[in-house]
């Protein structure tokens, strides 16, 4: 078993940068056509999961500005309340869309994503 000796008297200090978390991102993205106006995230990680949930997103109307790690998301206009196929089966989680669009448009279409 490992052990650690900590000699205390001597002040730590610095700073840590916190990436960003997908699990914490992709339900807030998907949340956010629940609000019909402009919604600011900070701190999305820009990887393959994100960027398909963007993608879906512009897909149903969303507008949609990425800078660095902040995306500015504007909701106003959700023209579709279908999640076509294609873009369903890029991301096993892209069924959290479900509930935010059925709170919206109080129905929604889409098929079973593809599980890995």
């Amino acid at each position: 078993m490992s052990t650690y000796i900590i000699k205390g008297g001597k002040k730590l200090e610095g700073e840590a940068i916190i990436s960003g978390s997908k699990n914490a991102s992709l339900p807030i993205l998907a949340a956010s056509i629940l609000n019909k106006g402009i919604t600011k995230l900070y701190n999305v990680p820009n990887i393959h999961d994100t960027k398909v949930m963007i993608e879906i997103l512009k897909y149903l109307g969303c507008k949609i500005k990425r800078v660095r790690d902040k995306i500015i998301i504007d909701s106003r206009v959700i023209n579709k309340e279908d999640i076509p196929d294609k873009l369903m089966r890029k991301m096993r989680s892209s069924v959290i869309l479900a509930g935010a669009l059925i709170g919206r448009c109080k129905k929604a279409n889409f098929s079973c994503p593809r599980w890995m």
